[in-house]
């Protein structure tokens, strides 16, 4: 497969890859611990109470945010034909500006939000493309 197609899958299935592992552990969020009274597709009504939520409510969007990051770039660095860095890096970049854009449209705490842009994208990012390169390195 010519390289250039082959990192250009590697983004799609990247990003792909990511947003199933961020929407399945979103939902599990919600069915393990939904917000009484609110309908979780209800952005408006998500919106007023977010700010008012314990800590405990934010758990399953920061490992949303953080795992499928990490799945994501680790995706795209697998199949990634060279610049393998980079590409997860970008799956990094890609869900950092959705984190950005939910922050603004949800907003929650300061600390969530903080702790969230801090290190749920570009560090896991980094990782996964980490571990796909050790996992390249030894499969050699």
């Amino acid at each position: 497969m010519h390289p250039i197609i082959r990192n250009i899958l590697a983004v799609i299935f990247g990003w792909f890859a990511g947003s199933v592992v961020n929407m399945s552990l979103i939902q599990l969020g919600n069915k393990l611990l939904p917000i009484p009274g609110i309908d979780p597709n209800d952005m408006s009504a998500l919106a007023e109470v977010i700010p008012t939520l314990n800590a405990q409510y934010f758990i399953f969007p920061f490992l949303a945010h953080a795992l499928g990051t990490l799945i994501g770039a680790l995706v795209a660095a697998l199949i990634a034909f060279n610049h393998k860095i980079k590409f997860a890096l970008a799956i990094g970049v890609l869900f950092l500006l959705g984190g950005i854009t939910v922050n603004y449209m949800l907003p929650g705490p300061t600390w969530f939000t903080i702790t969230d842009i801090v290190l749920a994208y570009l560090p896991m990012a980094w990782l996964g493309g980490t571990f796909a390169i050790r996992r390249s390195k030894t499969k050699n």
